[in-house]
C-alpha cells in the first residue's frame, strides 16, 4: 500500500512539473538572439503564439516599428500581411507588468476595441527606461494607480513602461538577450518608426 501511495505521489509530482513547465522560444534576429519564456497563465496568447511559430508566420518577418527607450514591435508576415485576420481575447493580469523584456500583444485602440482584445500576431518587447522614485510617484498620480512593491522595484532597477500596465496583455518575458533589445531599439528609423535598414526575425520553439 505504501509503495502504491509513493508511486501516485511521484506521478502527481511529475504532472505538476509538466503543468508548470514554461515554453521557451528563440527569436533569432539580424541583431542577435533573444530567448523568451511564455507564461502559462495566459494560455490563449501562449497557444496562439506557438501555433503561429509552428506555421512559420514569423519567418523572416520584420520589426516594423521601433522606438528607442520604449519598445520594439513586430508580427506582420514576411509578405506584409499585418495579422492572420482574428483577435485573441484579452488576458490582462496584474502580476504581469511592462518591465524591460516583457513580451506583450499589440492591439487596436479602445475606441474601436473596448474589450482590449489582442492582435492575432502583432507583439512588442518592452525596452522602456529606468525610473526614479519621483517619476514613479508622478506615474501613480497621473494614472490614478498605486504600484505594488514588485512594480516599483522593477521600474527603478531594470526599467519599463508602467503606463501600459492593465491596458495590454503581457504573455511572456525575455530571459536572455536584453542587449539585443537595446541594439534593435537603437537602430536608425524613418517614417512611422520603421527601421531604415530592415531588422528581421525568425522564431523557433526551444522546448514544448
Amino acid at each position: 500500500m505504501k509503495r502504491i501511495c509513493l508511486i501516485i505521489c511521484i506521478l502527481l509530482g511529475m504532472t505538476t512539473q509538466a503543468q508548470e513547465k514554461e515554453t521557451l522560444v528563440l527569436i533569432k534576429t539580424t541583431k542577435g538572439d533573444i530567448t523568451v519564456k511564455l507564461y502559462n497563465d495566459t494560455p490563449l496568447h501562449r497557444d496562439n503564439f506557438i501555433k503561429l511559430i509552428k506555421e512559420g508566420w514569423y519567418n523572416n518577418s520584420p520589426f516594423h516599428r521601433v522606438i528607442n527607450n520604449f519598445m520594439i514591435q513586430g508580427g506582420q508576415n514576411q509578405d506584409g500581411t499585418l495579422d492572420p485576420g482574428y483577435k485573441v481575447p484579452a488576458e490582462i493580469l496584474p502580476n504581469h507588468i511592462h518591465k524591460k523584456g516583457a513580451l506583450a500583444a499589440a492591439r487596436q485602440p479602445d475606441f474601436v476595441n473596448p474589450e482590449k482584445a489582442s492582435s492575432g500576431s502583432q507583439f512588442y518587447i518592452v525596452q522602456g527606461q529606468v525610473l526614479s522614485e519621483p517619476q514613479i510617484q508622478m506615474y501613480q498620480q497621473r494614472l490614478g494607480k498605486t504600484f505594488t512593491q514588485e512594480q516599483i522595484e522593477a521600474y527603478t532597477t531594470v526599467g519599463g513602461t508602467p503606463h501600459l500596465d492593465g491596458e495590454y496583455t503581457v504573455f511572456g518575458e525575455v530571459v536572455e538577450g536584453m542587449d539585443v533589445i537595446d541594439k534593435i531599439a537603437g537602430v536608425k528609423t524613418g517614417y512611422q518608426d520603421v527601421p531604415v535598414e530592415p531588422v528581421t526575425m525568425t522564431i523557433e520553439i526551444i522546448n514544448n
